[in-house]
């Protein structure tokens, strides 16, 4: 087995890009999330715009997309306002969305993190109320708990927030 690499994702992977998030969104209607990411999101329009904006991500072994991400170093207009909370920086920061496996590969959070945390050290994440795995995972990983941002229709989610110096190294 080849060891697992990250890449830019291109459009000629974006239906295994698809099967990966349908694969997520099974499996968190199985793990007690059945409302996030429901009705077919992330829909096929906006995964191409991400691949062409270069920030839709894949991570890969043995060639094959077996997770995948958005990742942009910038602020984010969804965590311009945190409410219930206060970001603990306001130094540039490193946005992580959208994270999905199809399950095949082991420590997937991790791998990303490590791989986002060399571009910048500074890393925010959102989760839905109901996504008690990623609340976990990201505890697990050197997140903080911030606080509560609206995505642009409104939708409430739990902001996180990792510090370079909160970072959990590589092993």
């Amino acid at each position: 087995m080849e060891p697992f690499c990250i890449e830019p994702a291109v459009p000629e992977e974006l239906p295994k890009i698809l099967e990966i998030y349908a694969a997520a969104r099974r499996f968190m209607a199985q793990t007690g999330n059945p409302t996030q990411w429901q009705n077919g999101y992330p829909p096929q329009k906006l995964l191409a715009a991400d691949i062409a904006a270069g920030q839709l991500y894949v991570l890969k072994r043995d060639g094959i997309p077996r997770a995948a991400f958005w990742f942009s170093i910038g602020a984010d207009p969804t965590y311009q306002t945190i409410e219930q909370g206060s970001w603990r920086s306001d130094t540039p920061y490193g946005a992580v969305h959208r994270i999905a496996s199809d399950g095949t590969e082991h420590g997937v959070l991790p791998k990303i993190l490590a791989f986002c945390q060399k571009k910048i050290g500074h890393l925010r994440i959102d989760t839905h109320a109901d996504n008690r795995v990623m609340q976990h995972l990201l505890c697990k990983n050197g997140f903080q708990r911030c606080g509560i941002i609206h995505l642009e229709d409104g939708a409430p989610r739990i902001a996180y927030e990792r510090l370079p110096s909160d970072a959990v190294q590589p092993g």
